[in-house]
């Protein structure tokens, strides 16, 4: 883990703003981390009459999870009934030091989130960084129903090997080197192992870092539904087509909870979404918004 952050995007401490006062009302809260030391730091964004609640992933970014209080994510999941939870990842916010790849924090999160939410479905919505973490804990995590990903990467390491053409040798050492942490965090061979009802991905037609094969790679392995925004780079999905964005958030999660649970698996049910139509076979997946 420490090469892996070596080879990240270096982000600087930065003091985190307090949600704004539209997003009220709201609570900070302590997210316990099971067998390891520290905690998680966390805000709560309760419903009025809930129906759900999700588990909000943010970026690398170093706002963590301020990131979420832009763009309409939560004011959009709680006029539709779902609690919200916003995470930091290790090393943001108040949350502890690293410990570990972040896809045992993700666990801790989704533990905490059912607490608080008790029998209400869950779901985890995952941007860039957190969603690619979020694949690597929902492949062996059971009880969350649906899940929507913005410009996720396959792989953390093929992102900054594009993005970070000089860091290239840390990338080959760390492949060769770490063979088994390498193939570990291939999202790839997670997203089909994802125990989900539905499942959407987005990203940016113009996304250097994530490119529309991916995206559509990874929701043909998931069996779910992608959307490709045009003139959007990354992160700029929700920028060009916010609205969009937000009702097929709203869309995947109340299709997961209309899923029987012992119904067909995902990959039966959705695979239809992304059919191949030659050359490039995930080319469906560049369906416009």
């Amino acid at each position: 883990m420490g090469l892996f952050l070596h080879l990240s995007p270096h982000l600087p401490p930065t003091q985190q703003p307090a949600p704004r006062e539209e997003l009220a009302p709201f609570e900070t809260v302590t997210v316990p981390r099971r067998n390891r030391s520290g905690t998680l730091t966390a805000i709560w964004f309760p419903a009025e009459r809930p129906r759900g609640a999700v588990l909000l992933l943010p970026p690398w970014l170093v706002w963590g999870k301020a990131y979420f209080h832009l763009r309409g994510r939560i004011q959009a999941l709680r006029a539709a009934g779902y609690h919200v939870l916003t995470l930091d990842f290790p090393g943001f916010g108040g949350s502890g030091p690293v410990q570990g790849f972040f896809d045992r924090d993700v666990e801790d999160g989704l533990a905490f989130l059912r607490r608080r939410a008790g029998d209400l479905p869950l779901h985890v919505w995952g941007v860039s960084a957190g969603g690619t973490w979020a694949h690597l804990a929902l492949s062996r995590v059971s009880g969350v129903a649906g899940a929507m990903f913005e410009d996720v990467s396959p792989h953390l390491l093929e992102w900054s090997w594009r993005m970070f053409p000089l860091w290239r040798p840390g990338f080959l050492f760390f492949r060769a080197f770490f063979r088994t942490a390498y193939r570990f965090l291939d999202a790839r061979r997670h997203a089909d192992a994802m125990r989900l009802a539905a499942v959407t991905y987005v990203s940016g037609e113009q996304d250097r870092g994530v490119r529309s094969r991916d995206t559509g790679a990874l929701a043909a392995a998931a069996g779910g539904r992608c959307r490709i925004v045009p003139g959007a780079g990354h992160l700029g999905a929700i920028k060009v087509a916010g609205e969009e964005i937000l009702s097929l958030a709203l869309a995947t999660f109340r299709r997961a909870e209309e899923e029987p649970r012992d119904g067909p698996s995902l990959r039966e049910v959705e695979s239809a979404d992304c059919p191949s139509l030659g050359g490039c076979p995930h080319e469906a997946c560049s369906v416009r918004l």
